[in-house]
């Protein structure tokens, strides 16, 4: 396999040197934008494994650019945020906008470098064929193109690959450690970050809605079932 790839967004040019020798050692070919119309660009032109994205950035902060590189640029390549805020509200619009993965500085490299790894890994895993389908919610593996009753939902990538575990389990329970586990390996990170991602999935899949398909099943996990058509079953 070739090196994966990575652009780092960052105006602290001492930090992104930093960030970039260790990310070089460890294998990684690494580009590098010092503000974010700059990381914009280079984000919608170029072919990257994953992007490390400061939150505050000259020009256009981290928030603004991944929401453009949702949106306007169709991207689905993993993003992780950096950022010296660790607050809930962060993390949650971070997620809201499409980032998967949020780290706090100061970190550990090695920390850095084992959440890139698993981001990539989920990213370029194999993709299974099949379409999924849960009630009137529908999943298509090989467009990533998410409906229910025949309307389009933006979804993040770490989104759909929550989404596609309860999906391809329904109706089993799922513990949140064995779902952690799926998503991260061994490396899981603070709670806040699955239960974020989990408020994003349950608000864009059954909010909208008049019927509810994503159930927590207190002490024991999640699980993905249309409950309307299992009581008609029974």
């Amino acid at each position: 396999m070739s090196e994966p790839s990575v652009l780092i967004v960052e105006d602290h040019k001492e930090l992104a040197a930093t960030i970039g020798d260790y990310l070089e050692d460890s294998g990684f070919v690494v580009d590098f934008a010092l503000d974010g119309l700059t990381g914009l660009h280079l984000a919608v032109t170029h072919r990257f494994d994953a992007i490390v994205l400061d939150l505050m950035l000259p020009g256009m902060d981290g928030f603004e650019l991944c929401k453009k590189l949702r949106e306007e640029g169709k991207s689905d390549v993993p993003i992780l945020m950096l950022t010296a805020r660790g607050n809930i509200d962060d993390k949650l619009k971070g997620f809201e906008l499409g980032s998967d993965d949020f780290l706090v500085k100061p970190f550990d490299p090695d920390e850095l470098v084992a959440r890139l790894n698993a981001l990539i890994r989920r990213y370029k895993g194999e993709l299974d064929h099949k379409t999924l389908q849960v009630g009137d919610l529908r999943f298509e593996p090989d467009t990533l193109r998410v409906t229910r009753g025949g309307k389009d939902l933006k979804i993040s990538p770490t989104g759909l690959q929550i989404l596609k575990i309860l999906m391809r389990k329904s109706p089993q329970v799922i513990s949140k450690e064995v779902l952690g586990q799926e998503l991260w390996g061994d490396l899981l990170p603070n709670s806040d970050v699955l239960r974020s991602h989990l408020y994003i999935l349950r608000k864009t899949i059954d909010k909208p809605f008049e019927n509810q398909l994503l159930h927590t099943i207190p002490g024991m996990g999640i699980k993905l079932e249309d409950l309307s058509t299992a009581s008609k079953r029974a």
